[in-house]
């Protein structure tokens, strides 16, 4: 069986199971006396199980039945749930979400999990074995086998009794896999395939729904019309693997000496598995009902209302749009030219329309925060037993929305914040207590939409940011002077952390402390057109807060002139437009600036940043752009506004990636390419 076409969905899943896992056994670890958690983890790890033997990972399928039977030892209450127990069950989800990564970064998913397996094996044989004294005898047939577990309706009596006339044998043969299976519903497929080669299948006990669904322990039955000895038979169905035994009675009672007089209603008359189109294992069983397909027919059941889409196809659709932006504003600009009323009108509606349809494709793109979110409740654990520390995470708003390029880039710098959080932010428990505050400490990350932007704040109610030990820092390793700290707001002076190399820590730990995380952190986020903000109290705590744009492709912009040049500034980034006088403009630190509502804005003159050629002028006003990057301001002067318009973001590609305060380019109505200014890398 080709496997390959099923990879991108089997690796989804997965992931999805192990996410499911890992908060199903943070649940469980606040209350072990669930057996309904127990379940739904178990359940997770048998269909992970099993789709890694169907796809072949043969590592990845041992590891996750070694840890099914330490779950299900767990749910028998053979085994008490302890802390130890508990993180040998963590850590072998963290293998599993390993070997995934890894298969989805090309590899073949092997790892080396000896030591898990091994710890593994240690919990199931010490403690699950003391419950059960004797080993486990070869299965029999049920004792009430075959007469009470067999029904026949009046329809099925009639089948055998023709058959038998025509010189076959009526047979019910109880099948018994072995305890460890692994992918019972595909043993039930190759056992049902022989079957129907020797034969006709009429009837199954658990039915043919629940045998594909694996709602059954290790025994199943069926009634087999067969011309065939039945010894030739069950040899042929021993040699399915992992079939262990196959009992076989002879149907022999009459029609009256049954108890179908208490079956409640008819049973189908043919309920036989049919092979799918590949004899492989993983192939579903496809039970073939003529009622069931009647039943269909009339009551159609409610369909999944939702697809997997490749994320791929979903950026070929961005990209189309994107060129269709283009032409929108090309049409604009020739409409506003002509000035033709039809021409105006189709552009108009034309316009609105790609609008509905650029808000369709961009909530496409958009994912919740809760893909990156959930995984931060085991890391928190980790970091409290790493630490030593009572630590609890608080999520809220997990479900806002964020585009997919901001998802796959926000998760590392959060994991680093939360890890700053835990490590330097809460005490220890001792510490907490002597301060009048609960022992455990509280990490909360919290996700909100404001405008066109999503912020995600995370919050601790630690020990705060010391200030002064922060800024003598700071001026020992030469990151500011003395004379810039006299003039630095609180602000500022936390912000102090994420400069390069900075580090407060007395000791360097696996953790943080190196001088290197924030510093990237704050990199990271403004890479992605967004910014940082800290806030503390010391002896309260802290607030980390990032504003993050909603979308990086399509955005708003103010179009300006220097020259005859064309910028766009992102209007994420502006505060306000104004004209100013010449005479209003001072000289500070050798630094032009202005008095903009009674704070000082120094003045940057993009012709002379990006070297337009200048024809000299008397120049009486200047147009300033007034941006902002966090507390910081600053004036762009420029010689006109054009105005407001929604421009597609193109990369300048890799020759061009270094080009200072340039974040891309785009491609305006009349054919023009204009410049994206990159406000945060102008104002430091």
């Amino acid at each position: 069986m080709d496997t390959n076409q099923y990879l991108e969905i089997f690796i989804d899943e997965s992931k999805e199971h192990l996410q499911a896992m890992s908060e199903h056994l943070l649940e469980l670890e606040k209350d072990p006396g669930n057996t309904a958690i127990v379940n739904e983890i178990f359940r997770s790890a048998h269909t992970l199980k099993g789709m890694s033997a169907t796809m072949g990972y043969e590592d990845l399928a041992n590891l996750t039945h070694k840890l099914e039977n330490v779950l299900d030892a767990i749910r028998n209450q053979q085994i008490s749930v302890t802390v130890a127990i508990m993180d040998i069950v963590f850590s072998s989800v963290d293998d599993l979400e390993a070997m995934v990564e890894d298969i989805s970064s090309g590899g073949d998913g092997k790892r080396d999990v000896s030591a898990i397996v091994e710890q593994l094996l240690l919990i199931e044989q010490g403690e699950a074995a003391a419950a059960v004294e004797a080993p486990e005898a070869p299965k029999a047939p049920p004792a009430d086998f075959p007469e009470n577990n067999f029904q026949y309706d009046e329809f099925e009596w009639t089948v055998i009794e023709q058959s038998k006339e025509q010189g076959f044998t009526c047979w019910e043969l109880a099948v018994s896999l072995r305890a460890d299976c692994v992918l019972k519903a595909a043993r039930v497929f190759m056992v049902f395939e022989v079957l129907e080669k020797c034969g006709e299948v009429i009837k199954s006990i658990p039915s043919s729904e629940q045998l594909e669904e694996e709602k059954f322990d290790e025994i199943f039955t069926v009634t087999l019309i067969t011309k065939e000895p039945i010894e030739d038979v069950q040899e042929k169905v021993k040699k399915v693997s992992e079939v262990e035994q196959v009992h076989a009675k002879e149907i022999v009672a009459a029609k009256g000496e049954t108890g179908e007089k208490s079956a409640p209603a008819p049973v189908p008359a043919v309920s036989a598995i049919q092979p799918a189109d590949s004899k492989e294992e993983g192939k579903a069983i496809q039970p073939v009902k003529a009622e069931q397909n009647e039943k269909k027919a009339a009551k159609p059941s409610a369909s999944n209302k939702t697809i997997r889409v490749n994320i791929e196809r979903l950026d070929i659709l961005m990209n189309l749009f994107e060129e269709l932006v283009i032409d929108r504003g090309r049409l604009e600009s020739i409409s506003t030219e002509l000035n033709h009323s039809e021409l105006n009108e189709t552009v108009e509606r034309m316009s609105r329309i790609s609008g509905d349809l650029q808000n369709i494709i961009l909530n496409m793109r958009m994912v919740p925060v809760e893909t990156v979110f959930n995984r931060f409740p085991k890391l928190v654990r980790q970091l409290s037993r790493d630490l030593n520390k009572q630590i609890n995470l608080e999520i809220i708003g997990a479900e806002t929305e964020l585009d997919r390029t901001v998802i796959d880039e926000i998760g590392d710098p959060l994991v680093h914040l939360i890890r700053n959080a835990g490590d330097h932010g809460i005490e220890m428990p001792e510490v907490r207590l002597s301060k009048g505050k609960p022992a455990e400490g509280t990490i909360k990350l919290k996700a909100y939409h404001s405008g066109n932007h999503v912020f995600i704040e995370i919050e601790d109610d630690g020990a705060g940011i010391n200030k002064d030990r922060v800024l003598q820092k700071a001026l020992d390793k030469g990151i500011v002077t003395e004379e810039q700290a006299l003039g630095m707001t609180d602000r500022q002076i936390f912000e102090l952390i994420m400069a390069s190399g900075f580090s407060t820590a007395e000791v360097i730990s696996d953790l943080s402390g190196r001088g290197v995380g924030l510093d990237v952190v704050k990199t990271t986020i403004e890479s992605l057109g967004g910014s940082i903000t800290i806030d503390s109290q010391e002896g309260a705590g802290s607030i980390f807060s990032i504003q993050l744009p909603l979308t990086l492709s399509i955005i708003s912009v103010m179009l300006v002139e220097v020259e005859k040049e064309k910028y766009a500034i992102p209007l994420s980034s502006i505060i306000e437009t104004a004209i100013v006088k010449k005479e209003d403009i001072m000289n500070a630190h050798n630094q032009q600036v202005i008095d903009f509502r009674g704070k000082v804005v120094p003045l940057l003159f993009l012709e002379d940043i990006f070297s337009v050629p200048h024809e000299e002028e008397d120049d009486r006003f200047y147009s300033v752009v007034l941006v902002r990057k966090g507390e910081k301001m600053a004036g762009l002067v420029v010689d006109s506004f054009i105005g407001q318009q929604e421009v597609v973001l193109k990369s300048l590609g890799n020759y061009l990636s270094n080009v200072f305060a340039i974040s891309g380019a785009t491609i305006l109505g009349d054919g023009q390419v204009a410049l994206i200014v990159d406000c945060n890398a102008l104002i430091k």
